[in-house]
């Protein structure tokens, strides 16, 4: 099934083949499969359940591949290791005094804007207790935090005018945007470390003898912590408003849609990990503290989560290259699903067969989000 999905190399929201083929051997192995959810056609959630009333686990997966590149990020091999779980539980385990669900999702469009997101809001997601799911790599690891992200396009408008003949008639957008980007620069030094923000030009019209009346600028301020991502994101604003009135210019700011950092689940993480162990996955390495954005976060701030980082490649082998690329349908991809299948079967039976288990999890979720927001 991995190497269908390779083949078929299906980008963000496109994911029309690969969807349907992980949907049909979802209903195949008696799980009830919703098609279409969340708005969007690629999406969708299959649900098994043994009795009522227990733990629900989510299986999240992602199967769209690189524009251009294909599955340069092995995402092909994230569907099957969750159906391989999913359908191995189920078969497995019928205890009727351990009652539980199992609801896989699958989310398109992770490599573009964030599929998640848009399924978030239309209401996915909100019958898990605990979600978790599978990644290909260069290790076997789990992850710790992820960065909250926002996009900012802002408009600067000012008035044009002749740069020589009358420049006091002038009031420059290009000055207003220029001074956004120093007082960018004065902002970093107050920020918490773990912070970024990232600019770039993305239109300036005009000759150099007009002054220029509009002028455009993308920003990105990220935070390893979604409520202090709030607090970056008003002194951001303040920065464009005060290089505004110093330019007697206007300006207007256009968001993007919002990354949430990962609540950090390490008790959860330490479940996954015994369980690499137990298996002997191969190259089995720490915990990574901090990665970049990822519409997962979204899920992991909203209940407990993480991703089992599986070895398929040689350690520093980078994600979106060739090499992993090359790797896709090897002998090592095809026995890292295989390991991922059986990690995280035996991590949802540890979560649903001991609940005490299961409750400390949710319970430094809680702690944890507290802490973010002191």
């Amino acid at each position: 099934m991995a190497d269908q999905i390779f083949d078929l190399k299906e980008i963000s929201f496109e994911e029309y083949k690969t969807s349907a083929l992980l949907e049909d051997y979802l209903e195949k192995n008696g799980f009830a499969v919703e098609r279409g959810i969340g708005g969007l056609p690629t999406a969708f959630r299959a649900v098994f359940e043994n009795g009522t009333g227990g733990i629900s686990i989510g299986l999240l997966c992602e199967y769209d591949a690189l524009k251009a590149l294909g599955h340069g990020c092995a995402h092909h091999m994230q569907g099957p290791g969750i159906l391989g779980a999913a359908c191995a539980l189920k078969e497995c385990f019928r205890d009727a005094s351990r009652p539980y669900k199992l609801v896989v999702y699958g989310t398109p469009g992770e490599e573009t804007s964030g599929g998640k997101k848009a399924m978030i809001k239309n209401g996915c997601f909100q019958d898990i207790d605990i979600a978790l799911m599978i990644h290909g790599g260069n290790s076997t690891q789990t992850d710790v935090k992820s960065m909250a992200l926002i996009s900012a396009h802002v408009i600067y408008h000012g008035v044009t005018s002749h740069a020589a003949i009358s420049p006091e008639k002038g009031r420059s957008a290009l000055d207003a945007m220029i001074l956004t980007f120093n007082g960018t620069e004065f902002l970093r030094e107050h920020l918490k470390d773990d912070t970024r923000i990232h600019y770039t030009v993305t239109s300036v019209p005009g000759s150099a003898n007009a002054v220029p009346a509009t002028a455009e600028a993308d920003f990105d301020l990220r935070s390893y912590n979604s409520i202090y991502l709030n607090e970056i994101i008003r002194r951001f604003e303040n920065v464009v408003k005060g290089a505004c009135i110093m330019t007697d210019t206007q300006y207007e700011i256009q968001y993007g849609e919002r990354f949430e950092s990962k609540v950090p689940a390490r008790k959860l993480n330490q479940v996954i990990m015994a369980n690499a162990e137990l298996v002997n996955a191969p190259t089995i390495r720490p915990s990574r503290e901090k990665t970049g954005s990822t519409d997962f976060g979204n899920v992991t701030f909203l209940v407990p989560g993480t991703c089992l980082r599986i070895a398929f490649v040689d350690e520093g082998t980078p994600s979106h290259s060739q090499a992993f690329i090359d790797a896709g349908k090897s002998h090592a991809a095809h026995d890292a699903i295989v390991c991922a299948a059986k990690i995280i079967a035996m991590s949802a039976y540890d979560l649903i067969s001991t609940p005490s288990l299961a409750e400390d999890v949710k319970a430094e979720f809680l702690q944890n989000k507290k802490q973010m927001e002191d």
